[in-house]
């Protein structure tokens, strides 16, 4: 079974369009009333109908190409009135679908309408023949409106919507890192419904759209200034453009006028590959390095081959090919309706041939437009063939149950109904069908690059099939001189060891970056936060990288650990000269005077209280941190023991003197005075054991004193038994400092209790200041506050007691009588 199509090609004016009906706020009755309207009030004169190509056949496929182009300067007044073009469209698809014509007088009635090129006017025609269920099929319209089924249930096109083309930008942002982007797009749905979709993909990635600008075609000179200057003073270097070829034209010369030539353009499919722009001298600086996403290229098999082969004998009724024809071959055709051309030009001969002519006409390699067009009637003639055969190719939807028909019977509706069901494979091995009333999205990727001769020409650099990105980066040349992809950042990543902070009324991706604090790190760039490192690491310097802490006590190998030692070994070797000085001089009455038991076992406590100072230097262990705190209070309270005693001895032997009271010093004889001092440290002793087996002090790991070192300490271990410890000590010296205080009047030249209040009035104050020093000194220097109170004190003692008689037995042997020592000599 035949069957023959007829295309009816209308060849209608090509107008620009400075609006869109699509989401323009305005009720389809409005805009329809409005164009119905104006349509009807136009001119016969200005032939609405216009001109068009027709052939019989069974079924009639209607069709509204522009088949002319513009020319080489495009009247930018707009002073027509702009309203035309819809009115062309609408009249010529009204009259294609009524059968009448008249130019072509009377046809068949079109079943499916294939155009128009505009989404404005695509809108307005899929609303009018919705009602009588006549499918529209554009090869141009792009506006994401038209995806909606519900709107446009008759509606479908061979071009994907224009929300594609902006998701794809939004993954090339992501994919290059450009964080900070700017729009300039038209002030129409084009524009703002791909701002849209761009800002809708881009949420939550960290991109930000740095400023928003639209060019309105009655105010394009102001507009543009206001958006270069805009670009001009951003640090985005991405500007993702939407707009028509003649408005980025005047956009990208106001830019070059301002010297602002570094930036990459994102181009929509409307410019990406607009020969126009890139014949444009002036824009080979500011252009190169566009991306565009551009619709795809397409050869269509034979189709070079039939341009080809094309002559003006064999279509004698083709007045476009003859005009044409006369154009190329400067020759005049025996039927030409072309006056100046039949005076002007000589006759053709009949030889001429377009196969090696090189015109935009026969050109091939970049069939875009024309291949959609392709695709629709193709989409057609499968339908009519799923139709006619019963065999419903693609029938996705189960609920649908696809009618048959016959030649002579086919209705509009039938073959609407088969039209969104097609699936078929071109001739080139490419996947067709419909998916919500358009072609999936398959996208071209262009960069424009410098030929050999200065110019600028458009090359493909990769593609977007189904919302995967595939892109060869090696073959896109960026913009400037260095060759380098540019960096389009608001705020530039911050850098491991430092964390975002975002800029309060700014977005997101204005931040400043902070550096982490003590013991926190950030390892990676643009890090949101900074981490703790673990309780035994630190944060080095650069807060990058966690480093294990420096492990910090007194040690014998730094300076003030070799200080203290130094001290305490003095210390020792001076109460031991003291001591052999005393057995030396044993047998002297200021020796005898002072008790000379009680003054060795004085320099024996002292001695140890150097000496447990030694216990604090070095590494705490178990075994040290028991032994120090027990040695220095025993130590003590032995030695303040021997000075309490000493002091009750010199009370007693000035009351023995008195009448009546020579028995005192039977009662506190050598033997009572030794027992005394082990009675008071016995107390001592047994505190220290209590304490040591409830809480004794044990080695600790102090992390929080000083954040980048692990501090090894003693802990007291009880606080309570340590305060008795130093309570007690404190008790013994108030004592015995209060009865050396009453005793230092005695009639002496060499009253022994008035140098026991010295060194105890010293020995009260250093432990007293020992306190909130001890507290406040964090580290190591607790511990170094702790010896140096231990050697002070000791050092106070052992001056006040001791050198003044060691100052009579050296430098004054004369001195050392019993009649000086009792106020007689």
């Amino acid at each position: 079974m035949s069957l023959q199509v007829l295309l009816l090609l209308p060849l209608s004016v090509l107008v620009l369009l400075l609006c869109a009906v699509c989401g323009a706020g305005m009720g389809f009755s409005v805009v329809e009333e409005t164009l119905q309207e104006k349509c009807m009030n136009l001119d016969a004169s200005q032939n609405l109908d216009g001109d068009g190509f027709y052939q019989d056949g069974d079924v009639i496929i209607g069709a509204l190409i522009n088949v002319h182009n513009l020319a080489a300067t495009p009247d930018l007044s707009f002073t027509r009135k702009t309203e035309l073009a819809p009115c062309l469209g609408l009249m010529a698809t009204m009259s294609m679908i009524s059968g009448g014509n008249k130019t072509c007088g009377t046809t068949r009635p079109a079943k499916v309408i294939i155009g128009d090129s505009s989404s404005t006017q695509s809108i307005l025609l899929s609303r009018t023949l919705s009602p009588l269920q006549i499918a529209v099929i554009s090869y141009l319209a792009s506006c994401p409106c038209l995806s909606d089924r519900q709107m446009y249930p008759n509606f479908f096109r061979t071009i994907p919507s224009d929300a594609y083309q902006a998701r794809t930008m939004a993954q090339m942002a992501k994919r290059f890192g450009w964080t900070w982007v700017g729009a300039v797009v038209a002030d129409n749905d084009y524009g703002r419904g791909a701002v849209q979709v761009f800002e809708e993909e881009i949420k939550g990635t960290g991109i930000c759209l740095a400023f928003f600008h639209t060019l309105y075609r009655e105010q394009l000179a102001k507009d543009v200034a206001r958006a270069a200057a805009t670009v001009q003073a951003s640090s985005a270097r991405v500007i993702l453009v939407f707009s028509w070829y003649v408005d980025v034209e005047g956009f990208l010369l106001e830019l070059i006028r301002r010297n602002v030539t570094d930036r990459l353009f994102l181009a929509s499919e409307v410019w990406s590959t607009s020969a126009y722009l890139l014949a444009n001298p002036q824009l080979y600086t500011i252009a190169k390095g566009t991306l565009g996403v551009a619709l795809r290229s397409v050869p269509i098999p034979g189709f070079d081959a039939h341009l080809q082969q094309l002559h003006p004998a064999r279509y004698p009724d083709d007045e476009f090919l003859r005009t044409f024809w006369e154009n190329t071959f400067g020759c005049s055709l025996t039927k030409s309706t072309s006056k100046a051309f039949q005076n002007a030009l000589p006759p053709c001969s009949g030889r001429e041939s377009l196969e090696g002519v090189q015109s935009p006409f026969t050109d091939t390699s970049h069939l875009t437009v024309t291949h959609n067009i392709y695709l629709a009637v193709y989409a057609v003639a499968h339908a009519l063939h799923s139709l006619l055969a019963c065999t419903p190719q693609n029938n996705s939807d189960p609920k649908i149950k696809l009618k048959c028909s016959s030649p002579d019977n086919i209705t509009p509706a039938q073959l609407l109904q088969h039209i969104g069901q097609v699936h078929f494979t071109t001739q080139s091995g490419e996947e067709f069908y419909f998916q919500d009333g358009s072609m999936p999205p398959v996208y071209n990727l262009v960069n424009w690059q410098r030929a050999p001769d200065g110019s600028l020409k458009y090359v493909s650099i990769g593609q977007v099939d189904e919302n995967q990105l595939i892109i060869h980066e090696s073959a896109i040349s960026w913009p400037g001189d260095s060759g380098k992809m540019p960096v389009s950042v608001c705020t530039s990543e911050c850098p491991p060891g430092t964390r975002k902070a975002i800029k309060k009324g700014l977005p997101v991706c204005c931040f400043d970056c902070l550096l982490c604090t003590e013991g926190e790190i950030s390892n990676s760039t643009g890090s949101i936060k900074c981490y703790r490192c673990p309780q035994e690491f630190w944060s080095n310097s650069f807060r990058n990288e966690c480093v294990s802490r420096e492990t910090e006590f007194l040690s014998v190998r730094e300076t003030m650990g070799i200080t203290l030692i130094s001290v305490a070994i003095s210390g020792i070797i001076i109460t031991a000269t003291v001591a052999v000085i005393f057995l030396y001089h044993k047998s002297t009455p200021i020796v005898k005077a002072n008790n000379s038991e009680l003054s060795f076992m004085l320099l024996l406590s002292l001695k140890l209280c150097f000496l447990c100072s030694l216990v604090f230097v070095g590494q705490p262990s178990l075994w040290s941190c028991r032994i120090q705190q027990a040695a220095f209070g025993v130590s003590f309270v032995l030695c303040i023991s021997c000075i309490l005693v000493k002091t009750i001895v010199v009370l007693v032997a000035f009351h023995s003197t008195r009448p009546g009271s020579s028995a005192l010093i039977k009662w506190f004889g050598p033997g009572q005075q030794r027992g005394s001092v082990l009675v008071f440290a016995s107390v001592q002793v047994a505190i220290c054991a209590i304490w040591l087996s409830v809480s004794p002090p044990l080695p600790h790991r102090n992390f929080g004193i000083q954040g980048s070192k692990v501090i090894l300490e003693c802990t007291v271990g009880s606080v309570v038994g340590f305060t008795c410890v130093l309570g007690y000590i404190g008790f013994l010296a108030v004592v015995c400092f209060l009865l050396a205080f009453f005793a230092r009047k005695l009639p002496d030249n060499f009253n022994e209790a008035k140098f026991i209040t010295f060194s105890m009035l010293i020995f009260c104050a250093v432990w007293i200041v020992f306190v909130p020093a001890y507290v406040s000194s964090p580290g190591k220097y607790s511990v170094a506050v702790e010896i140096f109170a231990i050697l002070a004190s000791s050092f106070g003692l052992l001056f006040c007691i001791f050198v003044p008689k060691c100052y009579i037995i050296l430098l004054k042997p004369e001195n050392n009588t019993k009649r000086f020592l009792m106020g007689k000599a």
